[in-house]
């Protein structure tokens, strides 16, 4: 049996949670390094506070992805990771900028760290059935629409989550300055309404979505759909027959996602020191809260240039095919935060970041649509999350040697992150050549 195709309402409406996870992390990648810098981190040991995401990224995603597969409750097969997940992440939304108040014994840098660890776990929880979703209910000639919609989604809700510690401050008049170990009033606002928005797209997308039972799902992919739990040695056994498309793009997943690390972690105090003139660790002058906030408002721009394109990647894909939209897109990424160091000016770094907003649209959407195709009926799951381990292990790396890498060899100069995020991507573009894209329809 063939699936049916679903109308556009049913694909939105299927993936409105995106919205919402998308504007916690917004929020987390903004603001994380200027709450723990705000916490007593130093420039160096920001990349390694940031392990706490990709490191539970790493555990959670496959498995949820293993149990997921094999889920079939009164709620649905997917849908009750949605609801677990988003409880948990808007608890920890809460309690990420208060951490300082919540320490006692522990440094506050340590409990913001583990409190980023817990918002990510709980993040993860439910974003990767999200992407097992669209290849449950979608036909191949509809998967890259699907995973483009997401991709849209994802991009409004961090235009939103971006933007909103500057627009509190400088539009509503909230307090963008605290002292030292305590966080700005308007980000602290921003981590509330972001935990609200959370869990009520969450729970649009439960009450307007109605997964296949497992005799339907059974019968569109020609095989039985075990309700089983099987062991959690199934991950690894997945992990080594995983298809050649997959190991494929790995490494253009390594590439792209140590580049967009770097960029996350270092941004604020590059654009800090090298566009406002602050010290490395002058992190609690204004000068610096007001380019953290500027920081949103590019984060804003490269979101928003996403939330748009990636409603046309579709249509550009079917004309030259997803692998060249995918390599354009990351190439012209790498160009716009190379153009940071050249050209350091307010203007110049928006103008870098609608290059970035390309890249970021093309990363959340061509990769998944690739990879769909080639993966076997009744593994979405478990393959969609094992995949995250390609998005996690570069993210890894860079936490362990980012940090060192920018104080000792570039004397803490941040701007030199953001020269070796745009070479990263240029790379990711180069390897998008070697993929082989099993269902590929080119017009």
């Amino acid at each position: 049996m063939k699936k049916p195709g679903l109308s556009t309402a049913q694909i939105w409406n299927m993936s409105m949670g995106f919205l919402g996870i998308q504007f916690g992390f917004a929020l987390q990648n903004a603001n994380a390094s200027r709450i723990l810098q705000n916490f007593g981190a130093d420039v160096e040991h920001l990349s390694w506070f940031w392990l706490a995401a990709p490191v539970t990224g790493l555990i959670v995603q496959p498995i949820i992805g293993h149990y997921s597969d094999r889920t079939w409750n009164r709620m649905g097969r997917r849908k009750p990771y949605f609801l677990t997940g988003a409880i948990l992440a808007s608890i920890a939304l809460c309690l990420m900028p208060n951490s300082g108040a919540l320490a006692s014994f522990i440094p506050p840098m340590f409990v913001g760290a583990g409190m980023l660890m817990i918002m990510d776990a709980s993040i993860n929880i439910s974003m990767e059935p999200f992407r097992a979703l669209v290849g449950d209910m979608l036909p191949t000639e509809q998967r890259t629409q699907g995973f483009s919609v997401q991709a849209s989604l994802i991009g409004l809700g961090a235009v939103v989550g971006s933007f909103l510690p500057y627009m509190l401050a400088e539009w509503v008049g909230v307090s963008k300055v605290a002292p030292a170990g305590v966080v700005p009033d308007n980000v602290i606002f921003s981590f509330y309404f972001g935990a609200v928005v959370f869990i009520a797209t969450i729970l649009w997308t439960l009450a307007k979505t109605k997964e296949y039972p497992p005799e339907e799902y059974a019968a569109f992919n020609g095989q039985e759909e075990s309700q089983e739990k099987g062991s959690i040695m199934d991950i690894f056994r997945d992990f080594a027959k995983m298809p050649k498309t997959m190991k494929q793009l790995g490494l253009v997943q390594f590439f792209s996602w140590f580049g967009l690390f770097s960029m996350w972690v270092f941004c604020t105090p590059a654009i800090a020191q090298h566009v406002y003139g602050a010290g490395a660790e002058d992190s609690s002058s204004v000068a610096y809260n007001d380019a953290g906030n500027w920081v949103g408002v590019m984060f804003t721009v490269y979101n928003a240039v996403s939330a748009v394109v990636a409603l046309l990647l579709p249509a550009i894909a079917a004309r030259v095919g997803r692998k060249r939209t995918h390599a354009i897109a990351l190439a012209l990424g790498g160009l716009g935060l190379l153009s940071i160091y050249f050209c350091p000016s307010q203007p110049v770094t928006l103008v870098a970041m609608v290059f970035v907003g390309l890249a970021w649209a093309s990363i959340l959407s061509m990769p998944y649509a690739i990879l769909a195709g080639a993966i076997p009926g009744g593994k979405m799951g478990i393959y969609m999350g094992i995949f995250n381990f390609f998005i996690v292990m570069p993210q890894i790396v860079n936490g362990v040697i980012g940090g060192p890498i920018i104080k000792r060899l570039f004397d803490s100069q941040a701007i030199f992150a953001l020269i070796i995020a745009g070479g990263c991507l240029l790379i990711a573009a180069l390897t998008v050549n070697f993929v082989e894209d099993k269902d590929e329809v080119v017009a």
